[in-house]
């Protein structure tokens, strides 16, 4: 007999298999649907439900999606005390849809993934005048009540998808209409939704990642460092921001002094403004333990920071993972490490075409981002550091040659250039790693799971035993900020 508590996590991946779709006379959703006939006929079981992973929509199943969120969204229903919803996430173009609207209805849910899509009438209304007020009466109040029950949510993500326009008053409104609210990702809103007034104005928050938004200035950021919903923060990660000035980044971390890890990720390089007065360190952090530092282009932002270790800016920094260090600035104040290149490494190169090596433009793949690093631990190695000379009465007897090494002798801090999801090219997680079903839609042999873990089952292979799927691996939303 099945415990209740084998239904808190209750994890569906990968497509029906052939045979049960024929068995059961459906064309869609064999599991799900039977999943819950059970949650219906048995309510104590589905009052145990806390997390509920579906199959990822695939291509060739776009004409039935409707169908397929439909179902979801009588599987969420059968689900009174749901946490969670994972693996299936739709585009809310600012109608009724039967999933979100059940999804609102969960009082317990504790994180939300909003991406939000094209309204044609908004997109019209968009071409005869300027925000605010794209939005309609109808629109507004609908999705601030999807939010109202949701009193228990921590985590919410808002992302803009394919030019999704969510306005300003409305977005600050739901962010205060949630008491439980700590981790908050806001991603790819243009300025007229998001800019440096309205990040001024989110509540108080222990994470936060801001990226792709182009209405955030260096200004705006400096300007946040000071607020007081800013001060409670110990997860900090800046996508795409283009901060053009370093002293955005040392009123940050000068000022959250919860602040125990930071990323920041762009292109430009953020320098000392012309006429700036700078002290060493020119960026300091007594809290910050790691720190995920990825300037693309060349320039003074990784020698200002490796500057500021060196002078004590960061006493209890503990990891650094900079898969653009160039000249392994970095690198060289990180513990000696003899090897970081996985042993897969060798037989994979770069899969970001154009990007020349190794300074025009140091490459973000981390696959490459080891190989550099490992060839200079080896380059190091091949040099001689010392000299180790043994006399006896003056007569030199032997000499020892020490072989070099990459990094600093009793340095605390650990030189990572692994990813935040397992087997990812990419050291930053992103929305594809949650959005995209690739994963489940093609599986190597003997890296999936056919149903052996039930095979102790009196019922034998027929009961236990399906088609190779895909290992499900959680991803924790943590992990973004």
């Amino acid at each position: 007999m099945l415990s209740c508590y084998s239904y808190e996590r209750i994890y569906i991946v990968g497509t029906d298999q052939k045979d049960h779709m024929k068995k059961h006379k459906l064309k869609f959703g064999v599991r799900l649907k039977l999943l819950r006939r059970t949650l219906r006929e048995r309510r104590v079981l589905a009052q145990y439900v806390h997390e509920l992973k579906v199959p990822r929509l695939q291509p060739d199943e776009e004409p039935i999606r409707k169908d397929i969120t439909e179902l979801t969204a009588s599987l969420v229903m059968a689900c009174p005390n749901l946490e969670k919803l994972v693996g299936f996430y739709s585009v809310y173009g600012h109608e009724f849809d039967r999933l979100t609207h059940a999804l609102s209805t969960r009082r317990k849910l504790k994180e939300y993934i909003w991406i939000i899509g094209e309204n044609e009438a908004i997109t019209q209304r968009s071409t005869k005048q300027l925000p605010p007020g794209l939005m309609d009466r109808e629109q507004v109040e609908g999705f601030l009540t999807l939010h109202v029950a949701w009193t228990s949510l921590t985590t919410l993500f808002l992302h803009s998808h394919d030019q999704g326009i969510l306005e300003r008053e409305v977005l600050i409104e739901t962010l205060h209409i949630l008491p439980s609210l700590q981790h908050l990702c806001i991603s790819s809103f243009h300025m007229d939704d998001f800019d440096d007034s309205i990040l001024q104005r989110l509540p108080p928050l222990e994470s936060l990642r801001l990226q792709d938004l182009e209405g955030v200035t260096f200004w705006g950021i400096s300007d946040f460092s000071r607020t007081a919903a800013a001060q409670g923060i110990c997860c900090l990660s800046l996508v795409n921001l283009d901060i053009t000035y370093l002293s955005a980044v040392s009123n940050l971390l000068l000022h959250l002094n919860r602040l125990t890890r930071f990323t920041l990720v762009q292109e430009s390089s953020p320098e000392v403004a012309p006429g700036e007065l700078v002290f060493q360190p020119i960026i300091a952090s007594q809290q910050l333990k790691f720190i995920h530092w990825d300037i693309l282009q060349p320039e003074s932002a990784n020698e200002n920071l490796a500057s500021s270790i060196r002078a004590g800016g960061f006493p209890n920094l503990r990891t650094i993972r900079a898969p653009s260090d160039h000249y392994g600035m970095l690198q060289a104040l990180c513990k000696p490490r003899a090897q970081i290149e996985h042993s897969r490494d060798k037989y994979r190169g770069s899969q970001q075409p154009g990007l020349s090596r190794p300074l025009d433009s140091i490459k973000r793949n981390l696959v490459d981002a080891r190989k550099e690093a490992q060839k200079r631990v080896e380059e190091a190695q091949k040099t001689v550091a010392f000299k180790v000379i043994i006399e006896e009465d003056g007569v030199v007897e032997q000499v020892y040659d020490l072989n070099g090494f990459m990094g600093t002798i009793g340095s605390k801090i650990t030189y990572s250039l692994d990813p935040d999801v397992s087997g990812s090219d990419g050291a930053v997680v992103d929305f594809p790693d949650l959005t995209s079903g690739k994963a489940e839609a093609t599986v190597k042999r003997d890296h999936g799971c056919r149903g052996l873990w039930n095979a102790s089952d009196h019922g034998g292979k027929k009961w236990w035993e399906h088609e190779e799927r895909y290992r499900y691996q959680p991803l924790d939303l943590k992990r973004f900020f």
